[in-house]
């Protein structure tokens, strides 16, 4: 059933970036698929059997990329063609659109009269908050190219900006960059974890990295840590990044690979903690290890500041380099912390709170109607207007 009585007897769209796996951001989206039954859901590409056929009964409408067939392991050569084929998708005739963006998806059009509420993970870290490593990770002859690529992205991203309604931030730290980057005000509300899926049980002796393996995700950090203590540690997950931190690793640490969600719950319930190096927007996976019982062990930075109680359910160290790491670990007993304690945490995060929280925001959006777009100057040089992609693929519909 619509939770939203307000958007009834609307045509509700429903927009992500891209849907080739089960992610975190993925996983949020479907809860808002479920707030909204009746909605199309528009995404730039479009994996089913990446997704676990869990978008199949839905009328998914994607654009002309889709043509190319990406999949999880190799869209992101596309990434300078995805502004212009989120615009391209064909909002006429829905009066809410809802988009789920961490990088492109807030840039959509919607029709004249519609209202856009935005749920944003994070803007596009790739042209913001991690350029400079981006860009210091290409050859000198890629470097220039991909610089001008970015300020352009920066531009597109500032003008799409303009053209959202409200926005909501899934943390703080997410909230700031929206202000910092869009100068746009927005509404903190944290994501939904699927906390009853898990649940404490025996531990094992061995800490847990659950991630995607990729450069940002600092998973080097840890490997290197564990590897200099000779303690036990398994990786799960896959990515880019996964030759190389096998090379780096030493023989107490175990590369699990992609896993199930029932592997993913097994491994969380035994391992002493949940380490995580990365500086997260919010970091569901440190929910989950606490729904399941266990500390986590992180960065002093980001959303699992909002998500962690330093010395309750976890601990914090405070410089992204094995040395600092090292020292925490040291020091860390599993006994003083109560499974009871992590769990209680992990109940702050529950669907049902995102779901009343959610749509109380879009309830006021729908109230007060499509804001007007602002002109003004932004500091890249980007206008505040309906603007336009970088590319202009062709539109479809799968």
């Amino acid at each position: 059933m619509n939770e939203i009585p307000a958007a009834e007897n609307l045509r509700v769209a429903l927009v992500h970036d891209f849907l080739l796996d089960l992610r975190g951001a993925e996983r949020v989206f479907l809860q808002l698929c479920a707030m909204f039954p009746q909605a199309d859901i528009f995404t730039a590409v479009y994996d089913p059997v990446g997704t676990q056929g869990r978008f199949e009964d839905r009328n998914v409408i994607t654009s002309g990329l889709q043509r190319l067939r990406p999949t999880a392991r190799n869209f992101r050569p596309l990434l300078p063609f995805y502004p212009a084929a989120v615009e391209s998708l064909d909002l006429r005739g829905y009066d809410l659109v809802v988009s789920s963006s961490s990088a492109w998806a807030h840039g959509v059009i919607p029709d004249e009269n519609a209202v856009h509420v935005c749920y944003c993970h994070n803007p596009f870290r790739y042209a913001w908050t991690e350029r400079e490593a981006t860009l210091d990770a290409r050859n000198a002859v890629v470097r220039p190219v991909l610089a001008q690529i970015m300020h352009r992205w920066r531009q597109w991203d500032f003008i799409a900006a303009q053209r959202v309604d409200a926005y909501v931030a899934n943390s703080k730290t997410t909230q700031q960059r929206i202000e910092r980057y869009f100068s746009r005000d927005s509404t903190v509300i944290y994501p939904p974890v699927e906390i009853a899926r898990f649940s404490p049980g025996s531990v094992e002796d061995y800490h847990l990295v659950l991630s995607e393996l990729i450069a940002h995700k600092r998973i080097e950090v840890v490997v290197r840590a564990f590897s200099r203590l000779g303690l036990p540690l398994v990786v799960a997950g896959d990515g880019p990044d996964a030759r190389r931190l096998q090379r780096l690793a030493g023989p107490s640490v175990r590369f699990a690979g992609r896993v199930s969600d029932h592997e993913a719950e097994r491994l969380l319930r035994s391992a002493q903690s949940l380490v995580v190096a990365a500086t997260e927007e919010f970091g569901i996976a440190a929910v989950e290890a606490q729904a399941s019982g266990r500390p986590v062990i992180a960065l002093r930075a980001g959303g699992l500041l909002e998500t962690v109680i330093e010395g309750r359910t976890g601990l914090f160290f405070d410089r992204p380099d094995p040395a600092s790491l090292c020292a925490v670990i040291e020091r860390f007993d599993p006994a003083d912390f109560a499974a009871a304690d992590c769990v209680s945490q992990a109940q702050r995060f529950s669907p049902e709170r995102f779901a009343n929280e959610f749509a109380a925001v879009v309830e006021h959006s729908l109230k007060q109607g499509p804001a007007r777009p602002i002109v003004g100057q932004h500091r890249d040089g980007g206008r505040r207007s309906r603007g336009r992609g970088l590319a202009r693929p062709g539109r479809t519909r799968s």
